[in-house]
This record gives structure tokens, C-alpha cells and sequence, in this order.
């Protein structure tokens, strides 16, 4: 008997493994905030990860740093006291932001997931979709096991690059509206043995003096911004010195030529910034699995947030959250200078129909894949929006798996009143 089955319209596919009420593909903030924000309701949540660890940018990223948290209570408060409890969150200056232990979140990511009675996939890659008119009904993903099929009810791209949405056809853009330019990307790595008094670089000062301190050994770093993050770790900081430009999320060949130039910009100035009197002791610990991609594709939803929605502070009857963080250009390129176009948003909602895909009923987003423009997504693609993003749509699901219209059937302002109940400033 054939392993495959046909449906409408599509070449044969593996037969269905199992069927579950939600599939969230990405298990990165976004992506655990969704299945664990689901799962919690009794929605039967399968969660998928190209990865070896749930986290994403957070973990295999190493990213370290949380931004634009002010005013969200919820997974993302429960996360920080959890990540207390264990000694892995150290403050920032800014209130807005915090600090953690890669491993331990690793832990507490996982344990939290194993609680709700998530369905956890490791090393396992989306490749396909089945869909048909206008409902997503399975994943196809390749594994060690072979090629697989999963069916849901219910899906959420939570990828970060909108691989998902792709894959089923949506509208979708990526690029400065007029270059075309994307924003760089950044590989990220954990260092040891700095000079006691050294306690990482705080704001604009510091990374001049850490540029300067790089450039004393001949090292200019691609990056003008270059930085150190003291971790809740003693004796270890993240480290972010590199730009990689023009690597789009769905090449293959520029991500992994980008990941080797980066990784050998960063061992390059450890090896320089030895040879300066009290740092001999330094060491590259470890980069980065993944390199960190700072735009990919954004999925067209219900609503598209722009520039302008963002400088008129725009509030929504179906405002998940509200973010706070500026509209943060990087160069986009070797002549660009940092921050052009750039400006400071006023405080604007994420509806909830930014989250829901226009051509997919049940096919939600979350992260910064969400339906906005290049300047929006400069400013809501930081952590501590995903976050929010990820547990709304995951209490989306619960009124969604009874509706015949999917998510797009689910009345937003219920779900912006939940957020509130769970401690969002709405």
C-alpha cells in the first residue's frame, strides 16, 4: 500500500502522521507564546522547529536581550519571574528591556511547553502546504524520519520569515519600498575573560568607546554600533559587532555566505582585542547556530500597518498590545548611514487583524512576519512584541476551532479584552 495520499489538486503527499486542532511552525517567541497561549485553553497544539531547542533569535540566536516590554504582563511576565527564579534575568538601564540566560531560558521554554501538553518537534523543516480555497489544510515537513504530513484546523506562521504563508501562496513583501534594500543581518556570540572592570557597553557612549577600543587593533567593526551585553552569568557577555547585507530570508547561499564572513569578523577581533593589556584573557565561548535575520517577508493580512499608523500613535477596537519601540533602521547597506529614515514612533497598537492572514481564514501570524510596512516592521519586529503577538493569536484559537471562518470569524476585540484581563496595557 502507498505511504502517500492525494489531495485536491496536489501532488501526492505523505499521509497524514496525525491531526491536531492548531500546528504553530517556528518555536520561537512568537511561536512558543502561540502554542503555549493555545494549548492552555485545551487546544490540541502541535509545535514545530527546525532547531534543536525552543527560543528561536533567543536561543540559538543568543540574542540575550528583550526589548519593548513596558506594559506587557502576560507569558512575557510570567517568563521574566520564571527566568528570576532561576538566576538568568538581569535588568537594563531602561526599564523597557531585560537580559537573560540563554540556557536557562532554553530550560524554562521547554518546561513550560511540557506542562501545557504541547506536542514539541525537533530538527524538523517545513517544505510544503496543502491548501485549497482559501483553508490551509496540512504541513508537509522532512525530519529525520522522512517526509511527514500534519493536518490541523488551525495554523500559525510564526517562522519569522513568513515561510508558511509563502508556501500557500499569500501576498507578501520584503525591502525598502523604494531601494528595495533589507535590513542587515547580525551573527551573535557569547565571550569570557574581560578585564573585570569592563561591564559591557550601556547606550551611545560606550559603543563608541568599544568601536574605538576594536579600532585601536585594527579591527573596524561592520557594525558602528558595536556592543557587549553582561549576562546573569558571571565573566560572560553577548557580543554584536557584524552587519551582513543583502541576505534575504529565502536564499540559502547568502545566509550561509553571511554566516561564515560574520563568524570570521567576530573571531578576528577576539584574536585583535587580546592583544590589548587586560584583555589577553578574552574567548570566543560560542556564535551563534542561526544567524540573526532582521526583516523577511511580511505577510499581507486584514490590516496592514504602516509609517503612519506609527507617528499618529494609531489605537484599534482590536489592539492586542501596544508598542512602544522606535522605528530602528539599520544600515541597510556598506554607504547607508545607521538609522536613515528612521523616526520615534508614538506608542500604537498591533491589531488583531494584523495577525491574520488575507488570504488564509485559518491561517494566523505571529512575530514580525505580521502585515505591516518596512517602516512598521522596524519597530514591532523586537521580542517584546512577539511575545504578545504569539498569545493573542494562541487565545484567537480557542473561539477559531469552532468557527467555520477560522481565525478571520474570531471577533478581535475579545481577544484585545483577554490580553487586558492578563495584565496588557490595552
Amino acid at each position: 500500500m502507498s505511504s502517500y495520499q492525494r489531495f485536491a489538486g496536489h501532488a501526492p503527499l505523505p499521509k497524514i502522521a496525525t491531526e491536531y486542532d492548531l500546528i504553530v511552525c517556528g518555536a520561537g517567541p512568537a511561536g512558543v507564546s502561540a502554542a503555549l497561549s493555545a494549548a492552555r485553553q485545551g487546544i490540541k497544539t502541535l509545535l514545530i522547529e527546525g532547531q534543536g531547542c525552543l527560543g528561536g533569535i533567543w536561543t540559538s540566536g543568543l540574542l540575550s536581550l528583550v526589548l519593548d516590554t513596558t506594559g506587557k504582563a502576560g507569558l512575557l511576565g510570567e517568563l521574566q519571574e520564571q527566568l528570576k527564579a532561576e538566576d538568568g534575568w538581569l535588568p537594563r538601564q531602561r526599564s523597557s528591556r531585560f537580559i537573560y540566560d540563554v540556557e536557562v531560558m532554553k530550560w524554562i521554554l521547554e518546561k513550560m511547553c511540557l506542562e501545557a501538553g504541547i506536542d514539541i518537534l525537533y530538527h524538523t523543516r517545513l517544505v510544503d502546504a496543502v491548501h485549497q480555497d482559501g483553508w490551509v489544510q496540512a504541513v508537509v515537513t522532512e525530519s529525520a524520519g522522512g517526509r511527514q504530513a500534519f493536518a490541523a484546523k488551525l495554523f500559525v506562521d510564526a517562522t519569522g520569515n513568513g515561510d508558511l504563508a509563502a508556501r500557500c501562496g499569500c501576498q507578501y513583501e520584503m525591502g525598502h519600498p523604494v531601494s528595495g534594500e533589507i535590513q542587515p543581518a547580525t551573527l551573535l556570540a557569547i565571550v569570557s575573560g574581560l578585564p573585570p572592570e569592563e561591564q559591557g557597553t550601556m547606550g551611545a557612549k560606550d559603543k563608541e568607546r568599544f568601536r574605538s577600543l576594536l579600532r585601536s587593533v585594527g579591527c573596524d567593526p561592520s557594525y558602528c554600533g558595536p556592543s557587549l551585553f553582561r549576562l546573569p552569568h558571571p565573566g560572560l557577555f553577548t557580543m554584536m559587532i557584524n552587519h551582513e547585507y543583502r541576505v534575504h530570508c529565502d536564499n540559502a547561499a547568502e545566509i550561509t555566505k553571511a554566516t561564515i564572513n560574520a563568524r570570521q569578523e567576530l573571531n578576528t577581533a577576539v584574536r585583535a582585542l587580546r592583544r590589548i593589556p587586560g584583555w589577553e584573557n578574552m574567548r570566543l565561548v560560542i556564535t551563534a547556530d542561526h544567524i540573526g535575520l532582521r526583516e523577511g517577508r511580511g505577510i499581507r493580512g486584514r490590516y496592514y500597518l504602516t509609517a503612519d499608523d506609527l507617528k499618529a500613535g494609531s489605537r484599534f477596537e482590536d489592539g492586542i498590545c501596544v508598542a512602544r519601540f522606535s522605528v530602528d533602521i539599520h544600515q541597510l547597506d556598506e554607504n547607508t548611514p545607521h538609522g536613515q529614515d528612521a523616526f520615534k514612533a508614538k506608542p500604537y497598537h498591533i491589531p488583531y487583524r494584523a495577525l491574520v492572514a488575507a488570504e488564509f481564514d485559518n491561517l494566523g501570524m505571529a512575530g514580525r512576519c505580521i502585515s505591516g510596512d518596512f517602516f512598521a516592521h522596524a519597530s514591532y519586529r523586537v521580542t517584546g512584541n512577539a511575545v504578545p503577538m504569539g498569545e493573542a493569536i494562541g487565545i484567537a484559537a480557542a473561539a477559531a476551532k469552532e468557527s467555520a471562518k477560522g481565525f478571520a470569524g474570531v471577533d478581535g476585540r475579545q481577544v484585545a479584552e483577554e490580553m487586558q484581563r492578563r495584565g496588557y496595557e490595552i
